[in-house]
């Protein structure tokens, strides 16, 4: 019963932090007791689930700001992974006939990619500005293995992951303390990862041309 307290109560501050309607401060500041709180991961996950259509990227940033810049890069890949997963489920359960029907020969399309290229494409995917929930629908009604869809949802979100919530605990702390130091933190926690992101696609692209050729 606890727990379930807990997730409605972390599910009502994450929606309240994701749509700006409160101060990232005082989100933090109702959380950090609980940071380190055994039951703190299973209720971030659970509230990812719950929020699913909520823009992953705004709860990515939630996170960060909740539990800070090492338990927050951490924590928002478990919620994301538990999110994709409860999606997948949903998607494997759906089936892909119907999955097809309902998306038209688009999504058609797409099942069959993912089912040649597996890990591949899954982590493709993560770089298209596409609703995640429904991205990891289309994704569980293909062909595609669990362990697979898992591998490439980590490899294509973690620096993602690192940079958004890593970035937002640090706005965090430049809020409350704004020195050229904070800044700079910040930026870093932007800066490197995403480009660290960009150059591994950019790689990944190119093998795949010469592949092509």
């Amino acid at each position: 019963m606890t727990l379930v307290l807990l997730c409605a109560g972390a599910a009502f501050a994450f929606y309240r932090a994701a749509s700006m309607d409160a101060d990232a401060g005082e989100v933090a500041a109702w959380l950090a007791p609980h940071r380190h709180a055994w039951y703190a991961l299973p209720a971030l996950m659970i509230t990812f689930v719950i929020l699913a259509l909520v823009p992953v990227v705004l709860l990515i940033a939630a996170t960060g700001i909740a539990f800070g810049p090492v338990l927050g890069p951490l924590y928002a890949m478990a919620g994301c992974l538990a999110s994709a997963s409860a999606a997948f489920a949903l998607g494997r359960w759906l089936g892909r006939r119907r999955v097809e029907r309902w998306g038209g020969p688009r999504i058609a399309q797409i099942t069959r990619k993912v089912a040649r290229n597996g890990t591949l494409a899954v982590f493709l995917i993560r770089k298209i500005p596409a609703p995640f929930a429904l991205v990891n629908v289309v994704i569980g009604a293909s062909p595609i293995r669990y362990r697979e869809f898992v591998i490439g949802t980590v490899l294509g979100m973690a620096l993602v992951v690192i940079a958004l919530a890593g970035f937002s605990a640090q706005l965090t702390e430049f809020w409350r303390d704004p020195s050229p130091a904070a800044v700079a933190r910040a930026g870093a926690f932007l800066a490197v990862p995403l480009t660290a992101a960009l150059v591994i696609n950019r790689f990944l692209r190119a093998r795949g041309d010469d592949r092509g050729r």
